[in-house]
């Protein structure tokens, strides 16, 4: 007769692959060492798989262990959700870890604002960042992805949806720049220096090229680097112009001698948006880390 799983068996999964180790899950689980580790055979034998291997002095997991993962994970926040839905959460008493994906021009400033928030209200929260890649709502749905906070054009019933605020791009030079002693430089006197463009994709072009080719004119860009925040440093180092997000350029400038200004053109202001899956739409705990960053944002934050 095959081995049964519940959603005991499915916590010791999900400790042990969190963890990498027995010894460390049977503490996070408060079991002993012995009983973590015939949890850990009786998963074996349900599932069919080693789940965790030996790798040098450490264990690793095996790609069934690490493709079932975030399934396993989604079934666990059901199961919380069902169980807590009509409770009130204690963010004082809660364990937790949450995965967010986030852009770098919101983590650059979301992200120590909501780290703040939890150390102080939640200590037994665990943020874990996750940057952009395919931007997939599979992440949402298959629950390695808690909360997604993004531009993003996502039109499915299962995933849920608001808007935090909306962005604007302005310049940044260094203080001692030319561009520094305008206070709204022209696109013409913005083109007679070399610019950094923020591309995780490695592009040249960007809005601001459209506008300045509708206006006959052009932009060297002499560096391209993958994040705002890396556009950010090199600008307050060199002789070079930036675009990036306001918000980043208020809470990184004063340290790196930043001067910023508004772009003269229509630039887009997308929406940032932040997006969770329906089955956590009720669970407590998720619901006050969305308020959390609610209040962050309406607090200047």
């Amino acid at each position: 007769m095959p081995e049964q799983l519940d959603l005991n068996l499915l916590r010791v999964f999900d400790a042990l692959l969190h963890e990498g180790s027995v010894t460390v899950a049977a503490e996070r689980l408060h079991l002993s060492i012995p009983a973590t580790s015939r949890a850990l055979g009786r998963l074996r034998r349900a599932m069919g798989d080693p789940i965790l291997v030996r790798a040098g002095r450490g264990m690793a997991p095996t790609p069934f262990a690490l493709r079932t993962a975030p399934r396993v994970r989604s079934l666990l926040e059901e199961a919380s959700a069902l169980i807590s839905a009509d409770r009130e959460v204690v963010p004082a008493e809660l364990v937790r870890t949450f995965t967010i994906r986030i852009n770098d021009g919101v983590a650059a400033t979301l992200a120590t604002a909501l780290a703040d928030a939890t150390a102080t209200a939640a200590p037994g929260v665990t943020l874990r960042f996750v940057p952009e890649g395919s931007e997939s709502v599979e992440a949402l749905r298959d629950g390695s992805v808690d909360l997604d906070i993004g531009v993003r054009d996502v039109a499915t019933p299962d995933i849920r949806t608001t808007v935090l605020y909306r962005e604007r791009l302005i310049g940044v030079v260094s203080a001692s720049h030319p561009l520094s002693r305008h206070r709204r430089p022209t696109l013409a006197q913005l083109c007679d220096h070399p610019h950094v463009s923020a591309s995780r994709r490695g592009r040249f072009r960007g809005p601001l090229d459209d506008v300045l080719d509708a206006a006959g004119l052009r932009r060297h860009v002499a560096a391209v680097v993958p994040t705002f925040a890396a556009a950010a440093i090199l600008v307050g180092s060199s002789p070079y112009v930036g675009l990036v997000p306001r918000r980043l350029a208020e809470q990184l400038g004063p340290g790196l001698g930043l001067y910023w200004f508004p772009i003269p053109a229509p630039l887009p202001e997308p929406d940032v948006q932040m997006f969770w899956h329906t089955r956590l739409d009720a669970d407590p705990a998720q619901r006050w880390l969305r308020e959390t960053i609610h209040a962050r944002l309406r607090n200047g934050s």
